[in-house]
């Protein structure tokens, strides 16, 4: 009985490995897709003469529990404002953000 007892044990932590494993992998390629995705709402706006120079929310929802911001590097206190940052983030309806410079280059993601 201790045998199996053990087996069960060593069966129930690869399996909490494997799907931890699972996970992540997802999780990386969601950010890798939301990154290029807010990367590319960025050129949008920069290509119809939009102004980024104050570091505003591109969107509240570039995909679910995401939003994309533009910020200066470094930062400055504009991109500090409130009217400059996502409010999604802010009120915890979104849990991550992408973050990009005046010229839509990845500065982080959270």
């Amino acid at each position: 009985m201790n045998h199996n007892f053990s087996l069960a044990i060593v069966t129930l932590l690869v399996i909490t490995a494997l799907l931890s494993y699972i996970y992540l992998w997802n999780l990386d390629a969601k950010k890798t897709e939301v990154t290029q995705s807010c990367a590319n709402l960025c050129k949008t706006q920069l290509n119809e003469s939009k102004s980024l120079a104050n570091g505003p929310c591109l969107t509240n929802e570039i995909a679910p529990g995401w939003v994309c911001d533009v910020a200066h590097n470094p930062r400055q206190d504009v991109d500090n404002l409130a009217e400059n940052q996502c409010n999604a983030f802010i009120n915890g309806s979104a849990r991550h953000f992408v973050e990009v410079n005046e010229s839509c280059e990845l500065l982080r993601t959270i």
